[in-house]
């Protein structure tokens, strides 16, 4: 894939708290870590998990300097304003898609961080990978975790494997304005709540993957940037994650579906390109 190179992107839109972070606030030790972080990858929601995660007031809103991010040429050339590119197309996309339901979008910011920094839903960690926080409606994201997503999580990577992870997000940014995110703690298992409201949000993924074009921030998307994106997805579907962590697989401990319900779901949504079947 490639950015058009006469886009206009806006920075403003992210954040960056890169080398601000804080005193991480998650007790339990590295079980809880790992916890959490099975919970959290790709979009688990952080304000469910108030009894592990030390509620925490949001930090303040300190932004970073992205101003040399401006044109698509820039993103092209530049793994920061790549994201900024992504951000710009992913809300381009959906604040067309509200206005035309006759409904209202409102932006949210990206939160770019290393180490910990605070959130609404408490202190974000390196170790939770990315998620969206309700509270304060901000996706947070570590760009260290495209790296852990390859040599961890076994992932082939590429650039639109990235997009699938910040769209994810996003996805849980439009369940969130539309009332589909709920309060308290979702219910696990391969059939729960959980569950569907992250095969949603990948669905909601692949829904800006197909009109990523037409948002004019993107020239075009290969068959290999969606084979990289059904890549990713596979890689961090609870099956897997869990026979590699555990050497078993237990459905009924699943929140984020397995790597062919993840995979399906992104793959309705490109296919489609209509939010109402996801």
């Amino acid at each position: 894939m490639s950015f058009n190179p006469n886009a206009r992107l806006d920075p403003g839109q992210i954040q960056d708290r890169r080398g601000r972070g804080g005193g991480i606030a998650i007790g339990g030790g590295i079980g809880t870590i790992i916890l959490v972080a099975a919970y959290l990858l790709l979009g688990g929601n952080i304000g469910d998990l108030g009894g592990v995660v030390g509620q925490q007031p949001a930090g303040p809103a300190a932004s970073g300097d992205l101003s040399a991010c401006q044109t698509g040429t820039d993103a092209n050339q530049k793994e920061d304003c790549r994201i900024v590119g992504y951000v710009n197309s992913i809300q381009a996309y959906w604040q067309d898609e509200f206005t035309a339901s006759g409904e209202t979008y409102q932006p949210a910011q990206t939160v770019l961080f290393s180490g910990t920094t605070q959130s609404g839903c408490g202190t974000a960690s390196t170790e939770v990978g990315p998620f969206y926080c309700p509270v304060d409606k901000m996706v947070y994201l570590d760009l260290g975790f495209f790296d852990e997503l390859e040599t961890r999580f076994g992932a082939h990577g590429g650039r639109f494997a990235e997009a699938y992870v910040v769209a994810h997000e996003y996805g849980h940014h439009v369940q969130d304005l539309l009332g589909r995110l709920g309060g308290g703690s979702a219910q696990a298992g391969a059939g729960g709540q959980s569950v569907q409201i992250e095969l949603q949000a990948d669905c909601f993924g692949g829904v800006w993957a197909d009109h990523a074009v037409s948002t004019g921030f993107i020239n075009e998307l290969t068959d290999q940037d969606i084979a990289d994106s059904l890549d990713a997805a596979g890689a961090v579907g609870d099956d897997r994650i869990q026979q590699q962590t555990q050497g078993s697989v237990n459905p009924d401990t699943w929140t984020h579906g397995s790597s062919a319900q993840r995979q399906s779901a992104f793959r309705t949504g490109y296919q489609g390109g209509d939010p109402a079947q996801c």
